[in-house]
Order: C-alpha cells, then structure tokens, then sequence
C-alpha cells in the first residue's frame, strides 16, 4: 500500500524538496492534497504533474484563477484557511507533511492531528506556539509526530531504541550561518541580500534569515523541549560549520550518540516519510575523504542575541513562546525589507517579550490574541525604530 500524503506548503522550500522525493518514488507514495500560499504557477504545475485529489491555496484572490487552471482535471480546488483545515481533516490521506513556514501552519497541523494522521512535521512553529497543546492532542490520538528538521531528525534517530531516562542531554548544532566570521560592528551594515545566502543549506528566505540571526536554533530548542520532553538545561547548541553532524544526544553511561549525513533537506524529508522503514536512495552520500574535519564553536551570545531570547522564553513558558514567534516573523519581514538593520532584529523580539501580557496555560484562542497583539506590537516599535533614524 502507497502512503497516502497530504503536503501542506507544496510551493515552499521543504514542499518542492518534498515533491522531488516524491516523484523518484512512485511505488511508494502517493499526493492527495496540495496547498499552497499564494504562488498560484508553481501550484498548478505541481497539481498536474502529481494529480492530487483536492488542491488548496491560502490566497482566496487566487481561487478562480486556480480553478480555471485545473478545470480540464478532475481535481478540486478550494481557498482559504478554513476550507485548508476541513479538507485535511476529511481525507483518506494517512500521512500529513506540515511545512508551511510560520504561525499559519498552526491550525492545518491541528486539523491533521486531531483527524487521527501521522504527522511529519517541518513546522516548528507549531510546537514552538503550542507545545503544550499538540502533545495532549497527539496523546490523545495516540498519534506520532516524525520531525522533519535535519537536527530534530538526528535526535529521533539516535533515540531509537534508547530509554528516556538514559538521556542525559542533547546538543543542537547550528552552521553559524553567513554571518559567522562577522564582527558585531560589521553586522550594522549587513544587508538582507547577504544574509539569504547561506553557506551550507538550500532554505526559503525566512528560515535562511533565522539562521543568519541564530533565532532558527532558538526555535529548534523550544521544539527540542516538545519532541523528546526535555528541560531547558538539557538543551546544548553548539557551532559547527561544516553542517555534517546534525545533533548529538548524550546519555546517562557517558556515551554519546550522533547522526551524520551531508546537508540536503532531502535526506530527512525521506526519513519522516518512509519511517519506520529506510529506503534505497541516490542522494548524496557522506565521504569522510572530501569532509575529514569537523570544529565545534560557542555561540557568541553577543552576536546572536536571539538565542538567549528563546531560552528566556522557553523558560518562562506560557504565552511567551507565541509573543516570540511572532514578534520575529515580523521582524524578518522588516529587515527583508530593509525597514530595519541586522542587529534590530532582536530588538523588535526583545521590547515585544517585555511588553507581552503572560498567560501561564494559554488555549488556543489565547494564543490567536496573544500572535495577533505580538505583531501589532512589534510593528510599532519598528515604526519608532524607522523615526529615529
């Protein structure tokens, strides 16, 4: 029997990746649902080549256009974030990839989880916002989440088979990003053309911008704590540039465990779809003769204040993770537009924490006020920022 995939976020990054996959094995795995946000040429390119049984896209504007697209298949079209979360919610699908990039991955991958699917899971928004939530839905479903992350991934592997009171710690490995070898003084004047070009890794603009700032491993280590149930302590990062060890998990015996592989999203994606099983590919393989060294770096706190910012959220919990999120999707989107320098960035992240007000045990419905408030917040002190200079 094919798995019976629902890939939500087809046109980015992950998505198309996804696909590439995909396509090589069609014995495997079959498309019933595409979605997309509003990249309406490269959504009805991937409809026809992979035939899903319903295709969604988030921009209501492009509905007709889409519809127009595929009126010569057999496929259904619908628009919109509601009609995205029934569709999940009543197909045959058994398997749902989440890679919609950011707060409004949120609800489909709930949708997912509480139709009973396995959830592959490339949106760390999610756990990063409602960790909380999503475990005691994927508890009461008995369901399992298979993250997509290369770091996430590596962890979930080398826990195969390993009790959890044997962990002792993890360690998230970060690239460094572009900016690395950059002086403090030198990232004012950094531009957002710099930063999208990372050294190691194929990514969409947001997530390469997060990494630049350090603020995508903070997120890696909020959703650390949801995936393997960990504390804040227990969660290392540590700098390494090669991007070849993708995480290390230490135990209790004082052995550690890591997985390697060179870095092509591909190689994880695979993982979370065919799990438990590991299938036969012609991706890359690692030589130890062309990478025969590897460094480890501290983070250099100073540089890269986001990562504090995130520990600090993680630790005081409640809502505070949500207000984070949401603050830096906002201000991502104000350095790419160049309303802000480099080092603003966890400015806005920053003076929205501080302003944020804390719900301890925030539901849903607080955490849709709690996004929506972050933003408007964040959005006026890049005004004030915007001023001032």
């Amino acid at each position: 029997m094919r798995e019976k995939i629902a890939l939500l976020g087809s046109t980015g990054s992950i998505g198309t990746q996804a696909l590439d996959i995909i396509s090589k094995f069609p014995e495997e795995f079959e498309i019933k649902i595409l979605t997309g946000g509003s990249n309406i040429d490269l959504l009805t390119s991937q409809a026809r080549k992979f035939l899903p049984e319903s295709v969604v896209i988030s921009d209501k504007n492009q509905y007709k256009k889409l519809k127009e697209n595929l009126s010569d298949t057999r496929i259904k079209v619908f628009a919109g974030e509601k009609e995205m979360e029934q569709v999940i919610a009543g197909s045959d699908s058994t398997l749902v990839l989440a890679a919609i990039v950011g707060y409004s991955g949120l609800k489909p991958t709930i949708a997912a989880i509480k139709s009973g699917k396995r959830i592959a899971l490339a949106n760390k928004e999610t756990l990063v916002v409602a960790g909380e939530i999503i475990k005691k839905l994927v508890s009461a479903s008995k369901n399992q989440i298979i993250p997509v992350d290369s770091e996430h991934s590596a962890i979930f592997q080398c826990l195969i088979g390993e009790e959890k009171k044997s962990i002792e710690k993890i360690t998230l490995t970060a690239s460094g990003g572009p900016f690395l070898k950059k002086s403090y003084k030198e990232l004012q004047k950094v531009r957002p053309s710099e930063a999208l070009k990372h050294p190691n890794w194929n990514m969409g603009d947001k997530v390469t911008i997060d990494s630049a700032s350090m603020m995508n491993k903070g997120l890696e280590v909020i959703e650390a704590k949801w995936l393997f149930d960990l504390r804040p302590e227990q969660i290392d990062v540590t700098i390494h540039p090669q991007s070849i060890i993708h995480s290390f998990v230490h135990f209790t015996d004082g052995s550690v465990k890591a997985q390697l592989g060179i870095p092509d999203m591909r190689i994880p994606i695979l993982f979370a779809l065919s799990f438990p099983r590991r299938l036969s590919s012609e991706l890359p393989r690692l030589d130890f003769r062309v990478h025969p060294v590897f460094t480890f770096i501290e983070p250099d706190l100073k540089k890269f204040r986001n990562l504090c910012l995130a520990y600090q959220a993680l630790k005081e919990g409640g809502n505070m993770p949500c207000a984070l999120n949401a603050a830096n999707e906002i201000a991502v989107a104000a350095f790419l537009s160049e309303k802000i320098n480099f080092l603003q960035l966890p400015d806005v992240v920053e003076y929205t924490l501080e302003k944020n007000q804390y719900i301890s045990s925030p539901d849903l419905e607080s955490l849709d006020i709690t996004d929506k408030q972050a933003r408007i917040t964040a959005d006026g002190f890049i005004r004030k920022l915007q001023i001032k200079k």
